[in-house]
This record gives structure tokens, sequence and C-alpha cells, in this order.
């Protein structure tokens, strides 16, 4: 994949795929790779001869979604509750989307990805600690969210 073209013709569709895991909606997911791809853009012969302009992207693409969410950081109120179905039924992207943008993005690098916690540490600007606090603050929120369901 020596030329940029080339890189986005092959691996767009899974960086996009990428996003949307990692953001929780189609909007956010295009935006983050169309913001990656234009940095990779401006990197690409640097990046390029490291052999692992995906990678790249995808770090840029965590390292976005993390700093929108630190903007952003505060909640947003509603006027009422709104419903989602439970896990069982199609509703663990829903659950994932409920997460706060750290917590799901550290589930999104851990198990979609695959990456050790140290890994995961550097590539989000936190210590390891932090990463497995975030890992099991939102798995005890899906838990929770499982067992509300199950009461139903």
């Amino acid at each position: 994949m020596e030329d940029f073209d080339e890189f986005i013709q092959a691996r767009g569709d899974a960086l996009l795929r990428y996003g949307y895991v990692l953001a929780g909606n189609s909007e956010e997911a295009v935006d983050l790779v169309q913001e990656a791809l234009a940095r990779l853009g401006d990197a690409w012969f640097r990046v390029r001869k490291k052999n692992d302009p995906e990678g790249y992207v995808r770090t840029i693409m965590v390292r976005l979604h993390v700093r929108s969410w630190r903007r952003r950081h505060r909640e947003e109120l509603v006027a009422a509750v709104p419903e989602h179905g439970g896990l069982g039924d199609g509703g663990l992207w829903a659950a994932l989307q409920e997460l706060p943008r750290k917590q799901r993005a550290v589930l999104v690098l851990r198990y979609y990805e695959d990456l050790p916690d140290q890994e995961i540490a550097e590539i989000l600007g936190v210590s390891r600690g932090t990463v497995r606090g975030q890992a099991a603050r939102a798995l005890d929120k899906l838990q929770i969210e499982r067992a509300f369901q199950e009461a139903r």
C-alpha cells in the first residue's frame, strides 16, 4: 500500500467500523475517520516507512475520541429517562453507547483490539491503573444493566 489513496480504498471501511464501535454512532465515526485520515495524509511519507499506517490512524481516532469526551465531559440532562432494549436483544451496542467515552474506549481497545493494559494506557495517556479501573467500572455497569433487564 504505497499510495495513500490505495490505503484509503483498502482500509477505509474497516476504519469506519472501528470508528463506529468507538464512538457509538455513524456521524461521529465518520468524523473520527475523516480527521484521522487528514492527519495521516500530512504524515503519510513518515508513517508509510514504519509499515503501520492503520495503527497510526487507529491511535489518532482513539485520541480524538477521548479528547472530544474531555471537552464535553459534562452530563447532558434530559426530561425523561430514555427507553432502550436489553443486552440480549441486540442491545449490547446500545449499552456500550451509554458508557462514558473513556470507559467505552477502554473496552474497545481491550476487547475489540485485544490490546494489553499498558498499551491502552499509552494510547489514552493515562496510567495502567486508570485503564483497569475504567474497564472494571464499565463491566460493572454492563452487568447491572443486564441484571436489570433480566429482572423485568
